[in-house]
């Protein structure tokens, strides 16, 4: 991994578009800042797309596309995305015919493991579509331990697993940031999928980003960077979560 200055000016040269993760990379803490949204602001002028990524639920995405100087949101790790229609934002969902028994399924491992490891839903599981999530470190502080055995757990009753820096994610299909951005810029931005991964940079910080910091040739992590990866990101900033956000902004407004 090297320092975010490092990365080379034909690279820079190259993109059209950034893919950036919410919590801990864009937001402090859950908080945006002025100045970084003033960063989002400064990037949307130089015509730049952005797409944000996040293990958030769909709701939030449908606000931020909404105020937000952004092309869309791919939201719960892939799963789902919103993007503008005219005055309006549609929803995508490539399982819909298929999510209302998805989610009674999915319902019941959840409860599962709720009740045996004793979890606590997130604050925005209302708003979710496709995934269920608990609390590790948002408004609480799971043992490490307590959360491998909870994974393995939902492992062995057919769910899948996605661990961010503040929950971890239930679900039942195949799904990771990267794929759920790559469809969403094949199929909303008309975006050639092997073009994409060379014209769009990612930032992020945590393990849910990891299918984003392989997939991407331009991938950076914020200096808080946490987690256990195959593969990390190419590149980091010196500062953490909105200011590294902003370091990277700068960077490429400077290109």
């Amino acid at each position: 991994m090297q320092r975010l200055k490092a990365l080379p000016s034909q690279d820079l040269g190259r993109l059209r578009g950034l893919l950036f993760d919410l919590d801990d990379t864009l937001l402090d803490h859950g908080r945006l800042l002025p100045a970084t949204y003033e960063s989002l602001c400064n990037l949307a002028e130089t015509g730049l797309i952005l797409v944000g990524c996040t293990g958030r639920p769909a709701s939030f995405g449908q606000v931020l596309v909404r105020q937000w100087p952004i092309a869309g949101m791919v939201t719960e790790n892939g799963l789902v995305s919103l993007s503008r229609r005219g005055n309006g934002v549609e929803l995508h969902d490539p399982r819909s015919a298929q999510r209302p028994a998805l989610q009674r399924e999915l319902q019941r491992i959840a409860s599962a493991v709720r009740e045996r490891f004793q979890l606590t839903p997130t604050d925005d599981s209302l708003g979710r579509v496709a995934d269920t999530t608990f609390d590790l470190a948002e408004t609480c502080n799971v043992p490490d331990e307590t959360v491998t055995a909870a994974i393995s757990y939902a492992h062995s009753l057919g769910a899948r697993t996605i661990r961010s820096s503040v929950h971890l994610h239930l679900f039942l299909e195949a799904a990771d940031k990267a794929s759920g951005a790559i469809h969403f810029l094949q199929h909303r931005l008309g975006v050639d999928p092997s073009e994409a991964v060379w014209q769009y940079a990612f930032i992020g910080d945590s393990e849910n980003d990891a299918a984003c910091f392989a997939g991407f040739k331009v991938s950076v992590g914020v200096r808080n960077l946490r987690g256990r990866f195959s593969l990390t990101p190419r590149y980091r900033t010196d500062a953490e979560r909105g200011a590294g956000f902003s370091e990277l902004a700068r960077l490429l407004m400077a290109r």
